[in-house]
């Protein structure tokens, strides 16, 4: 087989193929020799996708050339599926070409049983992964305990200086570097994942999200961005994957801020709600009639080249040095796999505008925004880590808004700790990964034991389908600020109710 004419992307995961002006199919990769058999390379377009067949359709996609498209394709085994296509206009020896990157939604190929000569090698290929596996997901465990410090640290001393201290700038610098740090942790622990169904999209408001992300690029060294912030104060609710959507968010407010110079500039983010009542278009978000949230980021930096705009999406490609045009594919693969659209609209030197929609329910979950002023308490909390230098953070900055800490490093010695104070513990902090008794085995035992005190899980882990909705879950590394907003709004439930009331 030669796979010469797809080059650098011979080797890519995913299935590539190029297309000449007449529909032939005249260069692969192996990945699609794999989805689409080795036909291809007597084929036609009209083979694979049906929608080849009519001439407006492919005269229309011809002339376009570029951009995400949803095209139902055809396997080898002709059985039909929707998949997200990135299609670029390519120039080969002799004429154009569309080359067609079929990157998302596509169902994984028939896994054929081995010989029965072959078990030892799988077996031995399996225990060979598991321990990688493992290898990884202790790395990521690791990796998130000393992030928590760092940050946490970081936070806690950002905190207590004036706004014109002359060491701001700098801690900001760590905070944020930590942040970046953690999306690799969370990156490490995912594929850590035996199962990576488990992953969890749950039902949230999207407002704390982006307030977080917002607040990573707010910097004393960012002093020349104005921020316009516009959150819908009933903001419908949203089923998603809360690590991924704020790696989305991040990127986007990044390209927004480097597109600025260095005076700075106007930055704009809003949610709103949004009701479709026909199937629409924004560019390249096709919409199904629905109830929606949009994310809007706006930015008046240099705006993006109209020749560039068709293939802003397209992995690796970019206009920045240095960078590996993953970011905005990256970006637009997380979308999609949340069912929902993302457009970007832009004239040179007039700005960016990027709009994500995802699919929302009408229901309202509250944004709990706890005020700094509420944040001190006299409660007794129990702070339970295995790892001393997290239980020292979560001493030192609970104690330091008046809460009696108390600490322990596993399971067992938490129970000895609440029989010594015969269950006068109002909080109860643990971590989820401690030997001998892990965090859920705890909670089992204080539910039973003291029904009356609160609990929040703090976890590195990523959150999994089976998680229990009863808990307040705080994820690490978490900063000295989440873990007070965390504490307060679990110590006093009713006053910080996250209420899911169907909108009027």
């Amino acid at each position: 087989m030669n796979f010469g004419q797809v080059s650098e992307l011979e080797q890519a995961a995913w299935p590539v193929f190029r297309v000449d002006k007449s529909r032939r199919i005249c260069g692969v990769n192996k990945a699609a020799y794999e989805r689409f058999g080795e036909r291809l390379e007597t084929l036609q377009l009209s083979g694979i996708w049906t929608g080849a067949n009519s001439d407006a359709h492919w005269n229309s996609l011809w002339q376009s050339g570029a951009g995400p498209q949803k095209l139902t394709l055809t396997d080898k085994t002709q059985k039909e599926f929707e998949a997200t296509v990135l299609i670029s206009r390519v120039q080969s020896k002799e004429h154009e070409q569309l080359l067609f990157q079929v990157v998302g939604n596509v169902p994984a190929a028939p896994v054929e049983p081995s010989p029965p000569q072959g078990v030892e090698v799988n077996l031995a290929h399996k225990q060979k992964l598991d321990c990688a596996l493992h290898l990884t997901r202790t790395v990521a465990l690791d990796f998130n305990n000393a992030l928590t410090t760092i940050l946490g640290h970081a936070s806690f001393v950002l905190g207590q200086l004036e706004p014109g201290h002359r060491w701001r700038v700098s801690l900001a610098e760590i905070e944020k570097s930590a942040e970046k740090a953690a999306e690799i942790a969370n990156q490490l622990a995912l594929f850590s994942l035996e199962d990576k169904n488990k992953r969890s999209q749950i039902a949230g408001n999207l407002n704390a999200l982006i307030r977080r992300a917002v607040q990573l690029f707010q910097t004393p060294d960012r002093e020349g961005i104005i921020w316009s912030l516009q959150f819908e104060n009933k903001l419908y609710s949203v089923s998603f994957d809360e690590a991924k959507m704020q790696q989305a968010f991040v990127k986007i407010i990044e390209n927004a801020v480097e597109a600025m110079d260095e005076r700075g500039g106007q930055l704009s983010v809003q949610t709103r709600n949004l009701e479709i009542t026909e199937p629409t278009q924004d560019r390249t978000a096709h919409l199904a009639a629905g109830t929606y949230v949009c994310v809007e980021i706006k930015d008046d930096g240099r705006g993006i080249d109209p020749s560039d705009l068709p293939r802003i999406f397209e992995p690796f490609f970019t206009t920045k040095y240095g960078h590996r045009g993953l970011g905005l594919a990256w970006v637009y693969g997380i979308v999609t796999n949340h069912r929902g659209g993302v457009a970007i609209s832009s004239s040179p030197k007039q700005g960016a505008s990027v709009r994500i929609y995802l699919p929302a329910m009408k229901k309202i979950i509250e944004e709990n925004l706890v005020p700094d002023s509420t944040l001190k308490g006299t409660e007794t909390i129990l702070f339970v880590d295995d790892e001393e230098m997290v239980a020292r953070l979560g001493l030192m900055v609970l104690s330091s808004v008046g809460y009696k800490v108390l600490t322990a490093h596993n399971g067992e010695q938490a129970l000895e700790v609440f029989a010594r104070s015969s269950g006068r513990i109002d909080l109860l902090v643990t971590d989820m990964v401690m030997p001998h008794m892990n965090g859920r085995e705890l909670i089992e035992k204080v539910r039973s034991l003291f029904p009356a005190t609160r609990i929040i899980c703090s976890t590195a882990c990523i959150r999994s389908l089976d998680s229990q909705e009863d808990v307040s879950y705080l994820q690490k590394p978490f900063t000295a600020q989440g873990l007070l907003q965390k504490v307060r709004i679990a110590l006093n439930p009713s006053q910080h109710s996250e209420q899911a009331d169907e909108a009027a």
